[in-house]
């Protein structure tokens, strides 16, 4: 397998050529020595014809593998390209939860016609019950796949179990220990099952306290879980402590980053979970709602300006620096809800020391806006010579970088605490509403000192 192959332009067009010449031969001499990633690569950027003749030429548990490994966008029409008996043969060599989240991307109606044609009855009632479970549930994501022993068993008994249990396991990272009633106990150390004495019972050696999720646990728990301690899979029980499956740190890596993703889609203002690939009008629609609550805002900063008109009008000077408040107000309430959310994230920041948390952040808020307000009071007194204007301008910055500071901290927490996500108040919200109130303190202040 070649890990350092790079997909080019050139390889594409090559590979496009070799189908259609119908040269089978040549397509699998060149795809042999590929990861599963980088055939998925070429299948998401040739047509959909080719893309399924490419497919069709590949063995069995190596197709299942691309298919997992296709762009979610690209694998949902690949899926609607395919019959649902070729996509039975395919679920049938993967793993169950990887089945279940593409069984998940098609209609209801396909998914019974797929789910009744995969031969292994066994891994067709596992990923129907996968199914079941919220999709931000740690049971949506866990895996049915494991090795699983008794602790009344002895350790040559526990060998000979584990050799059948593993020829459905792809990667083994723990031996998890069960009583008679299947509810888990603790795990198995392969090192103490190498060393035991031939006919040591399993519950003499095994390892107790193990830590594990319930499978209704929410994905944000599951992945702090799997940082906090460096676990590469994680135990899932159900509300009677019955071992059902395992998460692996793939899955959660996937949680992980499709979180990312769509945190850093909120905070620019996109209101759903889009692709550059989507259609105009699905990227409108995921647009357009915070770019409404942007001109709400603009109107209403155009509101205030107004109800100061006739002093802008006898001093014009105080709205050359209108722009300057703005953005500072913009800026120092992103900076302070992006920290906050970020710690929300990964569970630094405890809900119920807010009070600390917003003390923490005027001090801070407090430092930086006087020595802003310190150069901006220089630079307007040196190249203006208008000390009034200097003292109107920095004493306004101050008083916007407190809010702001402030503001962009509290609105986080209380969208978090309301089960909100979070993400919202880094994104136009904190922006649209720090430039309104920052406005409004910059031409109060100016009023006041000027009339």
């Amino acid at each position: 397998m070649d890990l350092q192959f790079k997909i080019s332009k050139d390889f594409i067009e090559e590979i496009q050529e070799f189908v259609s010449n119908d040269d089978r031969g040549a397509i699998l001499n060149a795809i042999s020595t590929l990861h599963e990633a980088d055939i998925a690569e070429i299948l998401d950027v040739v047509s959909m014809e080719e893309a399924k003749y490419i497919f069709r030429l590949l063995e069995d548990e190596n197709a299942s593998d691309v298919l997992v490994e296709l762009e979610e966008d690209v694998r949902v029409k690949f899926l609607d390209a395919l019959s649902a008996k070729e996509i039975a043969e395919q679920m049938d060599n993967m793993d169950s939860d990887d089945a279940a989240d593409i069984m998940a991307e098609m209609s209801e109606e396909k998914q019974e016609e797929v789910i009744s044609q995969i031969e292994d009855p066994q891994q067709a009632i596992d990923i129907a019950a996968l199914m079941q479970y919220d999709e931000d549930t740690a049971g949506a994501i866990m895996g049915t796949e494991l090795i699983c022993v008794n602790e009344n068993w002895t350790t040559d008994q526990c060998i000979e179990e584990m050799r059948e249990q593993a020829e459905n396991v792809q990667y083994i990272y723990t031996v998890y220990v069960v009583d008679n009633q299947k509810r888990l106990t603790g795990m198995l150390s392969l090192k103490s099952l190498l060393f035991a004495k031939k006919g040591t019972l399993v519950k003499d050696i095994y390892i107790e306290n193990v830590r594990y999720v319930d499978s209704y646990e929410s994905l944000e728990e599951v992945a702090s879980m799997m940082k906090k301690y460096d676990f590469v899979a994680l135990p899932v029980l159900n509300p009677d402590k019955i071992l059902i499956g395992r998460i692996t740190i793939d899955d959660v890596v996937d949680i992980i980053q499709e979180e990312a993703e769509k945190d850093y889609q909120m905070a620019s203002g996109i209101s759903d979970n889009v692709e550059s690939s989507d259609s105009i009008l699905a990227l409108t629609r995921a647009r357009l709602p915070w770019l409404i609550v942007g001109l709400i805002g603009g109107v209403l900063g155009a509101e205030v300006i107004g109800l100061f008109e006739e002093q802008l009008g006898d001093f014009p000077q105080i709205a050359l620096f209108i722009p300057l408040i703005a953005a500072m107000a913009g800026n120092v309430g992103v900076q302070s809800s992006a920290i906050v959310v970020q710690g929300i994230a990964s569970n630094n920041i405890d809900l119920t020391g807010i009070s600390g948390r917003l003390l923490k952040e005027l001090g801070v808020a407090l430092l930086n806006g006087i020595v802003c307000s310190i150069i901006i009071l220089l630079f307007i007194f040196l190249v203006k010579g208008d000390l009034t204007l200097g003292l109107t301008v920095s004493l306004s910055l101050l008083a916007v970088i407190i809010f702001a500071g402030i503001f962009g901290t509290l609105i986080p927490l209380l969208l978090h605490k309301r089960n909100i996500d979070p993400a919202l108040a880094t994104g136009p919200f904190i922006t649209t509403t720090n430039d309104v109130i920052g406005l409004f303190l910059y031409l109060y202040i100016g009023y006041l000192f000027y009339f």
